[in-house]
Order: C-alpha cells, then structure tokens, then sequence
C-alpha cells in the first residue's frame, strides 16, 4: 500500500506540474520610467516585474546603491561611476523592450544581488551584457579608479549565477563570461540557465582577473534582460491529496 500511494502521488504531481506551469517572460517593461531615466528606488525596498522579486540596496554610509535596479539609460559613451546604470547596448534586450535590470555587486559588504520567485520555478534563460561603465573601464582602462588599466589577453571578468532553494541555500551554479581576454561583451548575449533545474531564486556574484587593495578593480556592475523562467504553482488539492496518501499509508502501518 505504501509503495502504491507513493506512485500514485507522484503520477498527480507530474500531472499537476504539467498542467500548472506556464512560461514567463520578465522584461521589465511593465515598470513605469520616463525616458533615457533610470530608478530611483526607497531604500532597502525589493521592487517586482513580472511577478517576480529583485532585491534592492543602500548603503547610507556612502550613499550608494546595491543589488538591482531598472533602467532604460542609452549613453554608450560616457565612462566613469557617474554613468553606472547604462547598459552598453544603449537599449534593451529585443524589439520593443527599452527597460532592463541594471546590479551592483556589493563584495566589500558581501552584497549579492538577489532574484526571489513565489514559486519553485525552472529557469530557462536570460540575456546579459557590461553596463558602460564596466565595459570602458575594461576597454579603456581608468587611471582615476585604483590604477585600473585596460583589459590584455590574460583578463576576465566573470557571472557566476547560483540557483537557490527555498532557504537560500545554493544548489547549482552557471557561469556566464562577461569579457575573456579583450573579448568584451558589447551586445546582448543569452545564457542557458536550464542546467539549474528548479529552483526558488537566483543570486549573483561577480569574479574579475583584476584585482588590487581594496578587492576587484573591475566595476562590479552586470546588465540583465529578458528572463524566461516557468514558475510551478502547487495547487492546494495537489497538497491535500498528498496528505490523504499520507495517513492511508499510515493506517496500513497499523
């Protein structure tokens, strides 16, 4: 009977997933920003798009921001921290999408930025590319920014993206290579997240081959669009039929 009811719960869980999920295109796009502007968040306040969240940060010492934010900038040329929340591309991943996710990686403070879904949810793909800050500094070097100098065939500068369980806790981790060498990405690139599986969020790391003092020279900054995740809701009959099974099994037992 036990061996039975475990069969059979899985049969309607399979079911139920396949009847339940549904694709999800997060484009940022449903957010209000006036044009050629990005966002100017309340501190420490996750914004949504899509249904889905994206953590946000501010470090009222040096009143600076962290994790995500959205923008739809379009200077491709201006180098230099004052302009870092422009992607390279000067516009969104895709016809018709003018809005994208700027991050910061906070590794002084230990800061990784953070997507949080509502529920278990298979990723399937994302577009990145460097913000204009990162990719000039990479390019042209920055001699006001900690000596940095331009990038040389020994150089990276890396994403590692970690698919997170229900507690945080990493269960699988992709890699996306933002400049190899003086190869640096200066259009929309998709990276294949499905290796990740199902997972309850993504969080956001940055590694770069320069580094100084003070931890990474490289602008810790990524640009992001485009998320195709299929989020799996688990009905509440799905749960009650699940326990009914429970307690027949139970009941066998005795």
């Amino acid at each position: 009977m036990l061996y039975l009811s475990k069969v059979l719960f899985f049969i309607f869980y399979f079911l139920f997933l396949s009847n339940y999920s549904y694709a999800l295109i997060v484009d940022f796009d449903d957010l209000e920003l006036s044009e050629n502007s990005f966002a100017s968040l309340p501190e420490n306040i996750n914004f949504t798009s899509r249904g889905v969240n994206f953590t946000t940060g501010y470090d009222s010492t040096y009143g600076s921001w962290n994790n995500f934010t959205f923008s739809n900038k379009i200077d491709t040329t201006s180098a230099g921290y004052l302009n870092d929340r422009s992607a390279i591309t000067g516009s969104g991943a895709g016809l018709g999408q003018d809005n994208y996710a700027v991050a910061y990686v906070d590794s002084y403070n230990s800061i990784n930025p953070t997507i949080i879904f509502n529920d278990i949810t298979k990723v399937n793909s994302v577009y990145f590319t460097n913000t204009t800050y990162a990719y000039l500094a990479m390019k042209d070097g920055n001699d006001g920014y900690l000596g940095l100098t331009p990038f040389d065939s020994e150089d990276y500068f890396t994403l590692t993206i970690n698919g997170l369980s229900q507690d945080g806790s990493i269960l699988d981790t992709q890699i996306f290579s933002l400049a190899d060498g003086t190869n640096i990405v200066n259009d929309w690139q998709q990276a294949d997240l499905s290796s990740l599986g199902f997972v309850y969020g993504l969080s956001f790391d940055l590694i770069s081959s320069d580094v100084g003092p003070w931890g990474m020279n490289t602008p810790a900054y990524f640009a992001m669009d485009s998320l195709d995740i299929q989020p799996i809701p688990v009905p509440a009959t799905l749960i009650l039929f699940g326990s009914a099974l429970t307690i027949m099994a139970s009941i066998k037992r005795f």
